[in-house]
């Protein structure tokens, strides 16, 4: 009997652990016509409605509708000028750092401080401030990018420039 018992656990445990690896394995880099299709040509930025540069689009899918993806925002002439550079939208929890983001669209704005940016991000409708990670410069990177959110089974990262920080989804 405990043997089976035994068994029983172990094949338990095992199910466990591939149905969390599964879940991660489904995202994918989103294509452009899915990106086009929820991140905004115009992105609500508090009292603002801020023009979006497509072509700095990124994001990933679980292919099942959901989505996380970000765009750098144009922002001269507007009040969010210096303050945000990017429009993020995320359709699952995210935990970046030690702050949480529920389901929602917010703004990114960073600061270069020495080898590493201060990314900072907030409420895209009222501009209140969520939490702050440092994105270090990642030498593994070769590319230069303005804006990529890496699949979870790729490397659970997101880039501005070199510059990566972690994140993981949430349930």
């Amino acid at each position: 009997m405990r043997k089976i018992f035994a068994i029983a656990v172990v094949l338990i445990g095992y199910s466990l652990v591939a149905n969390a690896q599964a879940s991660h394995e489904v995202w994918r880099v989103a294509t452009q016509q899915e990106l086009q299709s929820i991140i905004p040509p115009r992105a609500p930025v508090v009292q603002e409605r801020i023009e979006t540069e497509m072509r700095t689009a990124s994001g990933i899918t679980d292919g099942k509708g959901k989505f996380v993806a970000g765009v750098v925002l144009i922002t001269a002439g507007y009040s969010a000028d210096g303050k945000y550079s990017h429009f993020f939208v995320t359709q699952v929890p995210l935990k970046i750092g030690d702050f949480g983001l529920p389901p929602g669209s917010y703004l990114i704005g960073w600061e270069h401080e020495d080898d590493a940016l201060s990314v900072k991000f907030y409420d895209s409708a009222s501009g209140r401030p969520l939490g702050s990670i440092e994105a270090r410069l990642n030498p593994s990177i070769t590319r230069v990018e303005s804006f990529r959110v890496w699949p979870p089974s790729d490397r659970s990262l997101i880039q501005i420039g070199r510059f990566t920080f972690s994140y993981q989804i949430g349930d």
